[in-house]
């Protein structure tokens, strides 16, 4: 481990622990154990794994046969076998050991589809999606789809006897015993193959392991002097897969087949289910309340504590039935409309019928949690689909206000200011909520703006909750990459400083207005993390002139640098790579308030002279 100090002011002193063997540092040779679907053949398996999307004819099987000597005709090749398919492992974001290739979809092409049937299970739907923008329900015919597969270079800590490893998605029925045998591998291997997946069950029939593999001259390579991916890395990802697979069969909800004028609609069997599903969410008299579901045109219906319920109808006709000339925002479950309801201005956000999870989380979210810095749910409606109802925030989200064109650049206490007020809402969900809920997709375009260019936090579509001191909490990977911490990326683990990780990066682009990864052409893998951007520049030997390179040139020179300088040190704060190290919100409010009150030079001491805040920043 490396022990490094940041230059930060005094009550933000923090110890940050970096462990050489949690990052991927270089790239190497990789392969993957393709099973094979029926109908395949090596043009199929050599296009899926081509990043560049030339056409077949130009397409060389010559790779892919060297390390598959058993296949006797390269125009044949056996359904239920096992190719070990080579792919480069590169370090995307310059932590995750990954590849990412380039999928053209076909028609009727899901994300289950391209992971479970195309892709062998080398990836799973719920990593498909935060890598891509298409709805899982609307991925169109034309569209490409990001497919990142993990991988290994290697743990010198280890044995450096081995430097080439097979990503080997595990099948049911599958032991090690028989992973032993499908590599060719001595049974003499499996304390070392255990030693590279610690905790991964072989018996489990799903998840990624990672196993040494033999070159195309039949031997094992040895790893290469230069740190190699960790075994930290490769177990995080493998538990993660495992972790990600279990869940994906666990979301199983309501189905919504029957037609409906102007779209699909419920039947009446499911939205009393799904009616009941509320009641049993809310402790409501929701489930004693069926009939008023699918009900005829009215506004009477159930409330949900302060929420109310909205007919189809209604809705209906506040958008002019969901008209493009009222749609005002695409998110990943759905599109959102203008509307005036009732005499309020609204956004109904109409999501896909395969959110129900999501409807009901921020649902029950928002109905029980109240705050001036978050976004207030007015009602619901299971008619026709799955609506929410927000009030209206008139000035869209922070990203378009730093990235979008036509508008004024922000001035910088207008951002602390932003900074804030969306912290004062996380606080709220972290501190004052029993349980805690854990938001899991801060990101600028989360943060909505007001006409007073106030900031509330929104989409709630993801909250997890946990119990109060339940700080580790394995999970489904979702969210949005660039935002997602290491613990979280690797091991699934979850806290509420997941959401301070995230929280570090919004204040990196209210610094400097860029993306959360900062691309150098369309390859993800040659794009970098907003995060590392800055610890270059913080690093560098003057610190402040190295943020200078950073800051938002619409900014010119209206800004004082003192107070960028220390909303950077805050930022880098909340993006240190151990959780625990990272500050709480309530200390993040307590600084940005300090922060917002002027911006001359901060007085430790006076800071210092309220024991409370010490005791925070403490963690006491």
């Amino acid at each position: 481990m490396l022990l490094k100090l940041f230059p930060i002011p005094l009550f933000f002193i923090l110890t940050f622990s970096i462990s050489v063997e949690s990052r991927c540092t270089r790239s190497c040779t990789a392969l993957a154990s393709y099973y094979v679907p029926p109908n395949s053949n090596l043009t199929f398996i050599s296009e899926l794994f081509n990043s560049t999307l030339v056409p077949s004819s130009t397409l060389n099987f010559d790779s892919i046969l060297s390390y598959n000597k058993q296949v006797a005709n390269k125009d044949s090749v056996d359904s239920g076998t096992r190719l070990n398919v080579p792919f480069p492992c590169d370090c995307i974001n310059g932590s995750l050991p990954a590849h990412e290739f380039s999928y053209r979809v076909r028609s009727h092409d899901t994300y289950d589809k391209i992971a479970t049937e195309y892709y062998s299970n080398l990836t799973t739907v719920n990593w498909l999606q935060p890598f891509n923008t298409y709805p899982p329900t609307n991925i169109p015919d034309t569209g490409t789809v990001r497919v990142v597969v993990n991988c290994s270079c290697g743990d010198a800590t280890i044995s450096k006897d081995y430097g080439l490893f097979v990503t080997y998605p595990l099948r049911p029925g599958e032991n090690l015993s028989y992973v032993l045998t499908q590599a060719n591998l001595s049974s003499d291997l499996s304390g070392l193959v255990q030693r590279y997946n610690p905790g991964v069950n072989f018996s489990s029939g799903a998840g990624l392991v990672f196993i040494p593999g033999r070159d195309a001259n039949g031997n094992f390579p040895p790893i290469q002097s230069s740190a190699g991916n960790s075994g930290g890395v490769i177990v995080g990802i493998s538990i993660a897969a495992i972790v990600v697979l279990l869940l994906l069969g666990i979301g199983v909800y309501i189905g919504f087949f029957r037609k409906k004028v102007k779209g699909e609609t419920l039947s009446s069997t499911d939205s009393q289910d799904l009616l009941a599903q509320v009641g049993n969410a809310f402790g409501s008299k929701a489930a004693e309340s069926t009939p008023a579901v699918a009900a005829s045109p009215g506004l009477t219906g159930i409330s949900v504590d302060k929420s109310v319920e909205f007919s189809y109808e209604e809705l209906a006709l506040a958008t002019d039935n969901f008209s493009m000339a009222k749609k005002i925002g695409e998110g990943g479950f759905g599109a959102v409309y203008y509307a005036n309801l009732r005499g309020e201005e609204a956004a109904i956000k109409k999501m896909d019928m395969q959110a129900t999870k999501e409807f009901l989380a921020e649902l029950k979210v928002l109905t029980h949690v109240h705050h001036l810095n978050l976004v207030r749910l007015i009602g619901y409606c299971v008619e026709g689909s799955l609506f929410l109802v927000y009030e209206y925030i008139e000035n869209g989200n922070l990203s378009q206000h730093l990235r979008g064109s036509g508008r004024e650049p922000l001035p910088w206490s207008t951002r602390v200011q932003i900074a804030l007020d969306s912290a004062r809402g996380l606080e709220y969900i972290h501190e004052h909520t029993v349980p805690v809920y854990i938001h899991r997709d801060i990101k600028s375009a989360n943060i909505l703006i007001d006409k007073k260019f106030r900031a509330k936090v929104a989409d709630f579509g993801l909250t997890k909750l946990t119990e109060v001191g339940n700080s580790s909490l394995p999970t489904r990977l979702v969210g949005t990459f660039g935002y997602m911490p290491p613990e979280y990326a690797q091991y699934g683990d979850v806290s509420p400083k997941i959401d301070v990780f995230a929280f570090g990066v919004v204040l990196y682009e209210l610094i400097s207005a860029k993306e959360a990864i900062v691309k150098a052409n369309s390859s993800l893998a040659e794009s970098k993390g907003l995060v590392a951007l800055f610890e270059d520049g913080l690093d560098e030997p003057d610190p402040k002139a190295g943020l200078c390179k950073l800051i938002d040139p619409t900014l010119g020179d209206n800004y004082p640098l003192d107070s960028v300088f220390k909303m950077a040190q805050l930022a880098k704060a909340c993006t240190q790579e151990n959780p625990q190290l990272r500050p709480s919100m309530r200390s993040i409010v307590v600084a940005l308030m300090t922060l917002s009150s002027t911006t001359e030079d901060w007085d430790v001491g006076t800071f210092y002279e309220n024991q409370a805040v010490v005791n925070l920043m403490s963690g006491r």
